[in-house]
């Protein structure tokens, strides 16, 4: 491997930005001075050639042959970037190994639920990587060829990723609490010629044996030729005609010492990524190496500043981001890798893992990931929003959670993060004598990235994302196609990205991928007039005027009272700060000769009642906050809230289930994290289409 480029990073001071010594790099090699960071995004999506040429020089990329242009073709979908460039996501994860290592860095901390640490370090990573790619190629594995992976977040899983990339093979996951018809309404779209799984799981302090799922997609996969198990000692039997991850993994030799990752045109496909999947057949994404690393790169390091210093005796940087192997945050977790930080992953269930002896139900223990954090030396921490809104409401002390010193930044995303919640964080670490930095983002599966995201060195204030990412020509428009500020309205990027989708697979002439993303806004609609459309996340947005940025939910799942628009998320944010409510949804249904009707269903705390002193309190919290225009009609105790695999609310499949749609059509239960709780909201739907036709 000693022919691999080398990549000697610069000696960074840690008490300076990373965005900021890109922009002293850019006005010393570039000669361009920007007085605000408003003005250096407004040329980042102004001139994007000159922009994303600067970050492959900043991070000093190399190809064996130049590129021919930055963008040679600046249409959605279908830009041309990079032509002629080559890359490889391992060879660039492989630069670093010498001098993270050096500087006693390890490239993955991991913990799970029984307990076991594991710390690989970045040379004995790129072993079985290396070891596993060859035993790969020995089975016929080509470039293009996909490897399905069923596995969770622990780290056979990157060296499973990194030895497919190596290869130019196609990599796609998905996570083992995720039901077997749901993976393979995944991984039948994809025809993968390798799996790669494991044997079982242990989440909740439960162990579950994944044997049976795992024979069950050998056996509806027919374009499989080999299968890799992973055993986790749940079982003592083997599963019958597959090889062994540990042994697969095993050589040291010469050959595998001298092996090299190919190198790949820019946009060869790395990885397959899916859509929540809530109806129909999830979309398969596919990204390609060059946009994914760079575009990571951008998040990774210049926003969520999580940069290295490898100064000898330095403690490097820990990046944790929790996150199942089903969420795009586990390929944002893959991304620390790209620039020599150390991943620290986490793999059991972040809000505890006793189980009840007398009940049988999980004992919630929302200290977990923050001990795993103390632990490991963490310095950078992310979860989803609706953790740290647990942390809150459990009244969690973090003073009780170990040593914490090292944690610096707070990454939040997956929904928007209430102001009640941030401060409730900022307190916390500011009694353990820390002024936290929030790192709230908003991005999506869609490319694999962030448009909205923070930067250190601008103001904070709480439920607010700091600024839009370099390189996101996000904007928000109104109905008219016209960009509004300190409004509310459709969040757009007007521009290509380098990680947006290559293509969906099998997706015949591009049908699929157009009507996701680009029906709404055609070519020459609005402000725009440009000749090509739009992207259209499906999110709504309000932009203020100093470039801090505000997610108010889906824009689908829009709230329309008496013709005033509101996204769910101000509504839940009212209601869930009452002590009394863990969680809410609320749907808004409208019917052709009907007045509309939205009901809000609440889960409560134990032992909390919906009387109607909390039914008024309830109203007096949405009165005071929205306006009376949104008051419920109804408001139900239920048991729990319909949610994605990935955390979200599952607004639109329950309106349209409450509107006499057959619960199958709507959604898929394999693509729920709480299938169980759907029989409640099944029955009311009955009941109430039985009172109207009475």
């Amino acid at each position: 491997m000693t022919s691999l480029p080398a990549h000697s990073p610069r000696t960074l001071p840690q008490n300076l930005p990373q965005i900021r010594l890109y922009q002293d790099w850019l006005h010393t090699q570039r000669g361009l001075r920007f007085d605000s960071y408003q003005a250096l995004w407004q040329w980042s999506v102004s001139d994007l050639p000159a922009f994303w040429q600067s970050i492959w020089d900043y991070f000093e990329l190399v190809s064996p042959t130049p590129h021919g242009a930055v963008l040679a073709s600046n249409t959605m979908p279908g830009a041309q970037w990079f032509p002629g460039a080559q890359c490889n996501y391992a060879r660039q994860v492989w630069r670093h190994v010498d001098a993270a290592h050096a500087a006693g860095m390890p490239a993955i901390v991991s913990l799970n639920e029984r307990g076991e640490r594991i710390e690989l370090s970045w040379p004995e990573l790129r072993r079985q990587a290396s070891a596993l790619a060859l035993h790969l190629q020995a089975q016929g594995l080509q470039p293009g060829d996909r490897v399905a992976a069923y596995l969770p977040n622990i780290p056979e899983a990157m060296v499973a990723f990194l030895a497919t990339a190596s290869l130019g093979a196609i990599w796609s996951i998905c996570a083992p609490d995720m039901g077997s018809q749901a993976v393979l309404d995944r991984f039948r779209q994809i025809a993968p010629k390798v799996l790669i799984a494991v044997d079982g799981v242990r989440y909740g302090g439960r162990d579950l044996d994944r044997r049976e799922v795992v024979q069950a997609l050998r056996a509806a996969l027919p374009s499989l030729q080999h299968v890799i198990v992973q055993y986790q000692s749940v079982a003592s039997e083997m599963i019958a005609d597959t090889a062994d991850f540990t042994s697969a993994t095993a050589r040291n030799d010469a050959e595998v010492m001298a092996f090299e990752p190919r190198w790949l045109p820019f946009d060869h496909p790395a990885w397959i990524v899916y859509s929540s999947g809530t109806t129909g057949l999830p979309k398969p994404i596919v990204h390609g190496h060059g946009g994914s690393i760079l575009v990571a790169l951008v998040l990774n390091v210049l926003h969520n500043d999580a940069g290295c210093s490898y100064a000898p005796n330095t403690w490097g940087e820990r990046f944790h981001w929790y996150s199942s192997t089903g969420w795009v945050m586990w390929n944002v977790q893959m991304a620390a890798l790209l620039n020599g930080t150390t991943a620290c992953i986490y793999d059991g269930n972040p809000a505890g893992a006793k189980i009840d002896p007398v009940t049988g139900r999980n004992l919630p223990d929302w200290s977990t990931l923050w001990r795993f954090a103390a632990g490991t030396g963490v310095s950078f921490f992310g979860a989803g929003a609706a953790f740290y809104a647990g942390c809150m409401k459990a009244g969690l002390d973090l003073s009780t959670c170990g040593d914490l010193s090292r944690v610096r930044a707070l990454g939040s995303t997956g929904s928007p993060l209430s102001p009640e919640v941030q401060a409730w964080g900022t307190d916390q670490f500011k009694k353990l004598g820390t002024e936290i930095w929030w790192d709230n983002i908003s991005g999506g599966t869609d490319f694999a990235g962030a448009f909205i995201g923070g930067n250190r060195e601008l103001p904070q204030t709480p439920g607010v994302m700091q600024c839009r990412l370099l390189g996101c020509a996000v904007e928000a428009w109104n109905e008219e196609g016209e960009s509004v500020i300190g409004e509310v309205g459709e969040l757009v990027c007007t521009q290509p990205l380098p990680s947006m989708p290559l293509y969906f697979w099998g997706d015949d002439q591009n049908q699929r991928y157009l009507a996701s993303y680009f029906d709404m806004y055609p070519p020459g609609h609005g402000r725009h007039g440009g000749s090509g459309p739009v992207w259209r996340h499906g999110d709504w947005l309000r932009i203020d005027a100093d470039g801090g940025c505000t997610i108010y939910g889906r824009s689908d799942a829009t709230l329309n009272r008496h013709g005033l628009r509101m996204g769910t998320s101000e509504l839940y944010r009212a209601v869930e700060a009452l002590p009394e409510v863990l969680d809410a949804m609320v749907v808004d249904i409208e019917e052709l000769g009907c007045a509309s009707y939205m009901p809000l269903f609440v889960v409560l705390r134990p032992g909390a009642v919906l009387d109607a002193a909390l039914r008024e309190r309830l109203r007096e919290a949405i009165r005071n906050a929205l306006s009376p225009r949104f008051l419920p009609d109804d408001i139900l105790a239920v048991p729990e809230i319909p949610r994605t695999l990935t955390g979200k609310k599952q607004e639109l499949p329950i309106k349209k289930l409450l509107l006499g749609q057959p619960l199958a059509k709507v959604l898929n239960r394999d693509a729920m994290a709480n299938a169980a709780c759907l029989a409640w909201y099944e029955d009311f739907a009955a009941s109430r289409l039985k009172k109207k036709a009475d």
